[in-house]
């Protein structure tokens, strides 16, 4: 099961849960947030007909559910190559765009931060794609390697990192159309990198063999930190939207699932499920979401 909670703040209760066939979209309610919420509830708001697995989510930050009118619109990758953008208002007026050019598998997608008017799409062959509003494709960047992760720079929308699965971490740069650095962890494969929405931008995170690699991009190329994470694998890297300092892996053994606070050192929550497919931070709450074998699984701890 593949998850992606809301990146607005306005509508961060919202988690897309994408299957084999569909996405469906839920309202989560936590107890933080919510005085008639005694510990956590949640409802399923729509549902929607991918047609195929789905391989990467992103949601466009046009999505609210706090104003009017209401409107819902993420993006999913699936297995057919394909990526498809929803839209609906919940009052039964959907749409969907379906984008094509990629000929292998797409395994990250995300909206640009700003406005949601472009799309950004890596996969095993080898390129990102930049999309414009209507489909059509802007810019492409031939990689090196299957890109694993495309981020936006939430500070800087004009500049995207891709992770590729050689190791190589590359930063691109939309007004000049060229790439501005690059980083290399020395180890493969990478699976997934992450752009950290704090620290004014500056931290890179990824996961690639056993390992954990960070680099600060104003310093130099080489990782400020590395420690092996997952003895025999590491599969995921998210940074927390709400804490600076906090990240969440997935690896081997089994579907270990690792918290880690790097400002104090600390691991407050390390965890195994029998099946751990991909994993969402809540944008306010220090609440990671967790998909399982026909079930989420919802971890809040503190976030010290």
């Amino acid at each position: 099961m593949l998850l992606n909670f809301v990146i607005q703040k306005t509508s961060s209760h919202l988690l897309a849960a994408g299957t084999d066939s569909k996405v469906s979209v839920y309202l989560c309610k936590f107890k933080e947030e919510d005085d008639d919420v005694e510990d956590f509830d949640y409802e399923r708001l729509a549902e929607f007909q991918n047609g195929c697995r789905a391989t990467a989510i992103a949601w466009s930050p046009e999505t609210t559910i706090t104003s009017l009118p209401k409107v819902l619109r993420f993006a999913v990758a699936g297995s057919d190559r394909r990526i498809r953008v929803f839209t609906t208002d919940l009052k039964g007026n959907d749409s969907v765009e379906i984008l094509e050019g990629h000929t292998d598998f797409v395994n990250s997608v995300t909206f640009d931060p700003d406005t949601g008017d472009q799309l950004a799409s890596v996969g095993d062959d080898r390129w990102c794609q930049i999309w414009d509003r209507d489909g059509n494709k802007q810019l492409k960047f031939p990689l090196g390697a299957p890109g694993m992760s495309v981020c936006w720079h939430r500070e800087e929308p004009m500049k995207v990192m891709v992770g590729q699965k050689d190791g190589v971490i590359k930063i691109f740069s939309l007004s000049g159309q060229q790439q501005l650095m690059s980083f290399d962890t020395g180890q493969v494969p990478l699976m997934e990198a992450d752009w950290s929405v704090g620290n004014k931008g500056l931290l890179i995170g990824a996961v690639a063999g056993t390992d954990w690699f960070m680099f600060d991009v104003s310093v130099s190329s080489r990782p400020v930190e590395r420690r092996q994470i997952h003895v025999e694998g590491a599969r995921h890297f998210r940074w927390a939207k709400c804490h600076d300092s906090l990240v969440a892996t997935v690896g081997r053994p089994g579907r270990q699932i690792k918290v880690f606070n790097t400002k104090h050192q600390q691991n407050p929550l390390t965890i195994s499920q029998p099946i751990t497919y991909s994993i969402s931070w809540h944008q306010k709450l220090p609440a990671l979401a967790a998909g399982g074998d026909h079930k989420v699984h919802i971890y809040m701890f503190d976030a010290l």
